[in-house]
């Protein structure tokens, strides 16, 4: 869907005023464009190229928007009529290719127009006619007021720098003026044949009117008649007067939303009022940081002070430390080699100590074996001195040793 956005007038989405006198422009062009090859650069929605193509032989419309060549597309359908997304800097059509090409309310909108010129002068056919138009920028500028400048608009003309740059690329230039005038119809109802015209004759002046149409070509063209194109045949008191119903409408709305606006401002007002009492909060506290802060710097420049002090103080330790280091290693090393030779001695005494210790247990063992076998005998004399044991008290308790001590034969016994 393609929107009115004051860059392209869009059929249906803008007054009738805005799109009559748009497509008025394309009625004057349709005139020239009998049977003939044409050309509209910079169609837009495609209605300018379709007016053109009731005459025309074959109509081609171009346009850099994609959007609007689609739109085009879709709404304006003929065998003679077709539309291509293209540039007007660089025409994409060969020398000579049309009879008659149309540039409205496009040459303000180009960086480069002088460029476009020499393409549109290229691409017609010897003969050929070129109709161009733009807005007066004194009128202009004066009739949009506090809107200011448009802003799809990279330069406009005023009457005399238009026809000058036209003419630095086409000999002949037929410079018209375009105006929203009032009449007064009288029509037969139902509609009759033809019509009369009366044009009360009159010069215009250029730094008035709304708009410029040029008509250039390299040939001098036939005369120049005042055009007069009448888009409804309507009574326009009762269109303005609806008109201005709507207007009375809209401004209530333009007032709702004026309120509303006024409202949404003063809640701005308000929330900014806020916000600043929150950036004086926020300054103070930042300030009160940035004291905290420079004490913070000071007290860190101490403890790097007495860093660099405890640090040089290490260092001098550290030296010392290093030659007590060194000493000791002196003194450890001494008394490593004193273990050393100590254990050397001591090995040898060992092994010395070792042979005669060998002696010794092997003295022990014979002593061993020897005290095995004396133990051996005295627990043989032990057992034989309890077998006499009992033997003997087996004599004492025999009759016949008792009768032997009464009569005094035999031994005497000594007590068990």
């Amino acid at each position: 869907m393609v929107e009115f956005t004051g860059e392209r007038v869009i059929p249906d989405q803008v007054n009738a005023d805005l799109l009559n006198e748009h497509l008025a422009r394309y009625v004057f062009a349709a005139r020239m464009a009998d049977g003939k090859r044409v050309l509209d650069a910079g169609c837009g929605a495609g209605y300018g190229a379709a007016e053109m193509a009731r005459t025309a032989g074959r109509v081609v419309g171009i346009d850099r928007a994609a959007d609007a060549v689609a739109f085009a597309r879709e709404h304006y359908r003929a065998a003679n009529l077709e539309f291509q997304k293209a540039s007007c800097a660089a025409l994409p059509f060969a020398d000579g290719s049309f009879d008659l090409v149309a540039a409205f309310e496009i040459i303000e909108h180009l960086d480069h127009w002088r460029e476009f010129l020499l393409e549109v002068r290229r691409v017609l056919a010897p003969g050929g006619q070129f109709l161009v138009s733009t807005p007066n920028r004194l009128y202009y500028t004066e009739s949009r007021g506090g809107s200011g400048a448009n802003p799809f608009h990279v330069h406009e003309f005023d009457f005399e720098e238009f026809r000058r740059e036209l003419k630095m690329f086409f000999p002949q230039v037929a410079m018209y003026l375009e105006n929203h005038t009032e009449g007064i119809t009288f029509q037969p109802h139902p509609a009759g044949e033809g019509a009369e015209l009366r044009v009360d004759a009159a010069d215009g002046e250029p730094q008035d009117a709304h708009f410029f149409l040029a008509v250039c070509s390299d040939r001098p063209a036939a005369g120049r008649a005042t055009f007069v194109y009448v888009p409804r045949a309507a009574n326009v008191l009762r269109e303005r007067e609806h008109h201005i119903v709507l207007l009375d409408s809209e401004i209530v709305r333009k007032n709702e939303w004026l309120a509303d606006a006024q409202r949404r401002h003063e809640e701005l007002l308000a929330r900014f009022a806020e916000q600043q009492q929150a950036l004086e909060k926020s300054n103070r506290w930042a300030e009160s940081l940035n004291r905290d802060l420079d004490e913070r710097h000071a007290r860190i420049q101490e403890l790097q002070d007495e860093m660099a002090r405890e640090q040089a103080a290490a260092h001098e330790m550290a030296e010392g430390y290093a030659a007590k280091v060194a000493a000791l290693e002196a003194d450890i090393q001494a008394k490593t080699q004193w273990a050393i030779d100590t254990e050397t001695r001591l090995t040898a005494e060992v092994r010395h100590q070792t042979g005669e210790l060998g002696k010794a247990v092997e003295a022990l063992h014979h002593t061993e074996a020897e005290l095995e076998e004396r133990t051996k005998w005295a627990l043989s004399l032990q057992d034989e001195v309890s077998r006499l044991g009992q033997l003997l008290a087996l004599v004492r308790g025999s009759r016949w040793h008792r009768l032997g001590r009464k009569v005094n034969l035999g031994p005497e016994l000594p007590a068990g």
